[in-house]
């Protein structure tokens, strides 16, 4: 029988490993145990002669309700007052879909008004220009 390393599964700062397994393995890490924020997983290895290999993957976990905010950003500067629009949805019932609260409303862009403006206004110009020359051909 060939000898195998072992691997140590720790989380975040845990000194109890969640798992001590033989490789190769696949493993499934159930998040939804786990608090939203920032987490790592700690793997440490041993082979067989003793010799030890450690490698940490920072993850972030994010199973609640996504928070979306309009109106300010982080590490902002502002005064005054500041409106700010927030809104949070959950992924709900994974089977079905429900539009109703699932998107966040935006207010238009700022490009979106200037586009507009320069379409009507454009418009104007050519629907004056048309109407002075029906005028002038009438006289």
């Amino acid at each position: 029988m060939e000898a195998k390393s072992k691997i140590y599964i720790f989380m975040d700062e845990e000194v109890n490993p969640l798992a001590i397994v033989t490789t190769p393995i696949h493993i499934d890490i159930d998040t939804r145990k786990l608090v939203d924020g920032k987490h790592s997983l700690k793997l440490v290895s041993k082979d067989p002669s003793g010799k030890e290999g450690i490698r940490i993957i920072p993850f972030e976990v994010r199973n609640g309700p996504a928070i979306a905010v309009e109106g300010i950003q982080e590490n902002a500067v502002v005064d005054g007052v500041v409106p700010i629009m927030i809104n949070a949805y959950g992924k709900g019932y994974q089977k079905s879909f429900l539009i109703s609260g699932s998107e966040t409303p935006q207010t238009i862009p700022f490009w979106v008004w200037i586009l507009l403006i320069g379409f009507i206004a454009w418009s104007l110009y050519y629907l004056v220009r048309y109407m002075n020359l029906r005028v002038v051909e009438v006289l």
